[in-house]
């Protein structure tokens, strides 16, 4: 689908009480700001602490160049949603107005900012990035008027500076009496790969906005060289309110051929349909993402923590684009370029895999249309099968810094890509897609780990010279993690053979029961093959008890956990607590659990919402990974389910001492209804 980015800002009254309960979020702190992104899989919004601002537009799948890395980076593009609003002469900004308050609502993903002016006016900003529209969003105001004032809005096309050759112009297009001012700027991005076009009008929603004598004058302008502005004026009397929309349409070539005139065909459509019916519309979607949900009984800031990470789950994916999830999601253009990692299969994918499977068929579908890419890097490594890049983009090819390790070394990514690959078919039992994307890349991933693998004079085999999960060690032999998904995904491309009932290369067998997993003397299993004992950066040997299933007695999962626990670095990423919290829920240590599944994201919390960042002492947000392994802590720890050839299953579900009941809603296809009560 050709790539298009829409934005609507409106104008109409909430309730400045708003509520603050499980699906919604308020704060009065504006300083020692994080924001949270409103995003629809398509486009992403980081929001602001400042009035009628958004901090910048993310492009999903649209990518550049890293200027200092010299990397694919995907495009922050024009920003089209800060206006200035000037009452009687005066510019509201942070500093002259009063009873800021901000508001999440988890439930219709919606967000409202609110104040007063003065004595003077009332006014409310609610964004939304539109899933009905998936390349749209829409801001609805109020500016109701407690005396008479004189109102002057601004709608901008901000281009930002490091882009190339913009041009501006307003023109009013004309059908028989409908009239439509367009506002639009076009520029090149950074390194010129894409051109990007972004057309924009207002509406008012009292008026036919369409018809040239009932809207107020409009004045267009260029202020500055990456500036286009629109203006309009009006006289609002007391008690009345002064409800109107701004809507532009961003288009790259990317996904159109003609993005100048999409993204003009786009303001158009919305400017010509009401926000009832668009709204409408995107509440309904929403309501179906929420069939999926966890409901927390006895614990608001739990409620409203998971809820908020599986907001951003599925805010950051969509069903119907077959697009991937980058560990920052659809919020921020670095750390991580908008790359894709492991992240996505090993720890956003199961969640989602749980609650809606349209999206992670979309996550599945990236990795098969990347599938010839991955091929060519495993012949040109002298490999067979397919080797997926560390980092992917919208190529497919290997997107890390040449400098960092992990792009010709971390090779477990492309075992986690086919687990998650057999998962989604254990979930849906979609045949088709098994015979027509999922096996044709099992067996690939499979062929890549026989010739990856090497034979030791025991009749064992090594995987030598990688970087695992734990990447404060590199290029080990044998990593724990590395070898424990080589056997899992060769063990399921066998299954998935034998479930189209095609013959399966005996070398995969041969080589899945002779992978080594090295032990201490006491029996707890070695990081690597020399691993004396150093810190480790995040859960790696414990990811062969959860999610692998290789190490599956007690005794020893329950000595892996003792000795690898304390050598978690405190400078690790979120989510690597969340292992450690779902093995002790498993195994009937629920405090422990409970404790760890706190340490896992709560650190990492940036006020005032509670959006996660990687590690505790940055403010990046939204880390989308740490959502999903916190997620996994509740699903998969203390709900007790698990993926299985019978689908999902539920066993041993422990609850909280601190929660008076857990239900998941809507688990599989058949939406099942799991409740833990004390």
């Amino acid at each position: 689908m050709k790539y298009l980015l829409i934005f609507i800002v409106l104008f109409s009254a909430i309730n400045l009480s708003a509520q603050n309960d499980g699906w919604n979020i308020t704060t009065n702190q504006n300083t020692d700001y994080t924001g949270i992104a409103i995003a629809n899989g398509r486009i992403g919004m980081l929001t602001s602490a400042k009035p009628f601002q958004i901090q910048h537009v993310v492009l999903n799948n649209v990518y550049d160049v890293d200027p200092v890395l010299k990397v694919s980076q995907i495009v922050h593009g024009m920003n089209f949603g800060n206006l200035d609003v000037v009452i009687d002469g005066e510019q509201l900004t942070e500093n002259n107005i009063t009873n800021w308050q901000q508001h999440m609502n988890l439930k219709e993903a919606a967000f409202t900012t609110s104040f007063d002016f003065k004595n003077k006016a009332k006014i409310s900003c609610k964004v939304y990035a539109l899933r009905n529209v998936p390349y749209t969003g829409y801001i609805d105001i109020s500016i109701e008027a407690q005396q008479e004032i004189r109102v002057k809005v601004t709608g901008k096309i901000q281009t930002p500076e490091n882009f190339k050759k913009p041009d501006h112009k307003y023109e009013v297009l004309k059908d028989v009496e409908t009239t439509m001012p367009i506002l639009q700027s076009v520029a090149e991005t950074p390194f010129g790969k894409h051109l990007v076009s972004t057309s924009a009008t207002f509406i008012w929603h009292t008026i036919n906005s369409s018809r040239e004598k009932e809207r107020p004058e409009l004045t267009a302008a260029v202020t500055t060289d990456y500036t286009n502005t629109l203006t309009f004026e009006k006289t609002v009397n007391p008690a009345e309110s002064l409800d109107f929309a701004w809507t532009a349409a961003e288009c790259t070539t990317q996904d159109f051929n003609d993005p100048k005139s999409e993204s003009e065909r786009m303001v158009i459509f919305n400017l010509l349909n009401s926000k009832e019916v668009l709204l409408k519309q995107h509440r309904t979607l929403w309501e179906e993402l929420w069939e999926g949900d966890i409901v927390i009984e006895g614990d608001l800031k739990s409620q409203q923590d998971v809820r908020l990470a599986l907001y951003h789950l599925y805010a950051f994916g969509r069903g119907d684009s077959d697009l991937s999830i980058a560990p920052m999601g659809l919020s921020l253009q670095t750390p991580y370029n908008g790359h894709i990692f492991w992240d996505t299969e090993l720890w956003m994918f199961p969640p989602l895999l749980v609650f809606n499977q349209n999206i992670a068929r979309s996550l599945v579908n990236y990795r098969s249309d990347r599938l010839e890419p991955a091929k060519q890097r495993a012949t040109n490594y002298g490999y067979k099968g397919a080797m997926f890049p560390w980092e992917s983009d919208d190529t497919g090819e290997e997107a890390t810094p040449p400098f960092a390790l992990t792009g010709p070394f971390e090779h477990h990514i492309t075992a986690d890509i086919g687990i998650a690959f057999w998962n989604y078919y254990r979930v849906t039992q979609n045949k088709k897609w098994l015979t027509e994307k999922g096996y044709p890349l099992l067996k690939e991933v499979a062929d890549f780990w026989v010739s990856r693998a090497v034979k030791n004079t025991d009749g064992s085999y090594s995987i030598n010279n990688v970087v695992g999960a734990n990447e404060f060690a590199p290029n080990v032999d044998d990593n724990a993690f590395t070898n424990g998904s080589a056997i899992t995904a060769l063990k399921y491309a066998i299954r998935a053979a034998q479930e189209l009932d095609l013959e399966a290369n005996p070398e995969w067998e041969n080589v899945a029961n002779a992978i080594v997993i090295h032990k201490f003397k006491d029996g707890t299993t070695k990081e690597n093959k020399n691993y004396t004992g150093d810190i480790i950066k995040q859960a790696d040997v414990n990811l062969l008890s959860y999610p692998l299933n290789i190490i599956n007695d007690t005794e020893t999962i329950l000595k892996d956990l003792k000795y690898y626990e304390p050598k978690l670095s405190k400078d690790g990423p979120a989510m690597g607590k969340s292992i450690f919290a779902v093995l002790y829920a498993r195994s009937g240590n629920v405090d422990k659990a409970f404790s760890l599944f706190k340490e896992s994201y709560v650190p990492n919390q940036q006020q005032p919402f509670g959006a996660l960042s990687e590690v505790a002492t940055s403010n990046f947000s939204y880390f989308a990974t740490g959502a999903g392994g916190m997620l996994q802590t509740v699903l998969f720890g203390f709900g007790g389910l698990d993926f299985t050839e019978q689908g999902i299953i539920q066993k041993n579900p422990v609850l909280p001492k601190e929660w008076k009941s857990l239900t998941l809603k809507g688990v599989g296809p058949t939406k099942k209804t799991y409740r833990i009560d004390r």
